[in-house]
């Protein structure tokens, strides 16, 4: 056991070497995110909600009243909430958005650029390491090995922490963090105090970034729930409209989506439509907050194709649906996302002491071999 105990050890300080740096941006940036959602919703507050009117209008007006105003965007998707003082979201790809008063069609506000840019920033850095065009894959490859060199951080740092004689005596002095008499006593605890309370934490973290990460990782998910692999379908490159038709028939569409599922809590349509309109609902139901059923309506019909509710999906679909927000902690609310960003941050110091004991360490062997050089 000892030298199992020494061989992971050494293993843990050179992937913590190795990856430390892409970790650290991670990290970081992990935490600027926990809260993307809340801060710009409230930072758009006053672009999102409306007054009350006394009739809604259709689809396909709201759609015309964007395309009247921004006539070069190309809207990409369309997005209702239930909620009666909520202003309607249009997406125009690459040029933003903007937010729609259903009642009168007056465009409120095209979002915060300012604050979106931020998060954008870090999501570009946190994704891959801000590389763009060309070089977003091998981004996307550094940090989803960096991800998994994490997660063998936290694995081994468990076993590393573990006293040999389990004990109280043994146990207590590296649970909280206590008064030191130098810098490499106080790195150590801080290490090893940080490391107790987050490695659980950073375990799922890193667990649920390599399934969004890896096929072979999400794959893994339907293997081990017993669930058939989904095949994939090679998609042939599409050609980005250059102009926006809004379907003579999108209102008769949207309204086979809200009587789909009544009680709905929104509808969004991803747009420009070709042969079906596809929906996502989130029909409330679900104690998954992010659990979205999809219905594809015949765009020439307009007669439902298909109808995928998410209570029908398999183990493995909604387990992935799970994955995708406990990563950000968005799936347990406010705390979640407190307790996302507390880790993030402790795993940043996790770095920085991992770095500081390990350099202590290097000249410290170098001291002890000059002597030895010497004589």
């Amino acid at each position: 056991m000892k030298t199992v105990r020494k061989v992971l050890f050494w293993l843990h300080l050179i992937a913590g070497m190795l990856g430390g740096i892409v970790i650290f941006i991670m990290c970081v940036t992990g935490a600027a995110l926990s809260f993307e959602k809340n801060i710009i919703e409230y930072s758009e507050r006053d672009q999102r909600v409306v007054a009350i009117g006394e009739e809604r209008l259709g689809v396909h007006q709201i759609l015309d009243r964007v395309k009247a105003e921004r006539p070069n965007a190309v809207p990409t998707s369309i997005s209702i909430s239930g909620e009666p003082t909520s202003a309607v979201t249009v997406s125009l790809g690459r040029e933003g958005l903007v937010f729609v008063d259903p009642y009168t069609g007056a465009i409120t506000g095209a979002g915060n650029s300012s604050v979106r840019s931020f998060f954008r920033f870090n999501t570009d850095l946190h994704r891959w390491i801000a590389l763009s065009g060309d070089g977003r894959p091998i981004g996307k490859a550094i940090t989803g090995a960096t991800n998994l060199m994490f997660l063998f951080l936290a694995i081994s740092g468990i076993y590393i922490w573990f006293p040999r004689n389990l004990t109280w005596a043994a146990i207590k002095p590296n649970l909280w963090f206590r008064r030191t008499s130098n810098g490499k006593a106080r790195d150590f605890n801080w290490h090893n105090t940080i490391g107790w309370w987050t490695s659980l934490i950073m375990i799922v973290l890193t667990v649920t970034a390599a399934v969004i990460s890896y096929q072979w990782a999400g794959n893994l998910v339907y293997t081990l729930t017993g669930n058939e692999v989904p095949k994939q379908q090679p998609q042939a490159p599409q050609t980005p409209p250059t102009e926006f038709v809004v379907p003579s028939n999108i209102n008769a569409m949207w309204q086979i989506a809200e009587t789909q599922s009544p009680g709905w809590r929104s509808i969004s349509l991803r747009l420009p439509i070709s042969k079906d309109a596809t929906f996502t609902i989130d029909e409330g139901r679900s104690w998954n907050i992010f659990g979205r059923s999809t219905l594809m309506v015949n765009a020439e019909t307009a007669t439902v194709s298909k109808w995928e509710p998410y209570a029908e999906r398999n183990s493995a679909q909604q387990i992935r649906s799970w994955m995708r927000f406990t990563h950000t902690g968005e799936s347990f609310g406010f705390v979640g996302q407190l307790i996302g960003f507390i880790a993030c941050i402790g795993g940043a110091v996790l770095v920085y002491t991992g770095f500081a004991l390990a350099v202590r360490r290097l000249f410290a062997w170098r001291r002890r071999r000059i002597p030895e050089v010497i004589s």
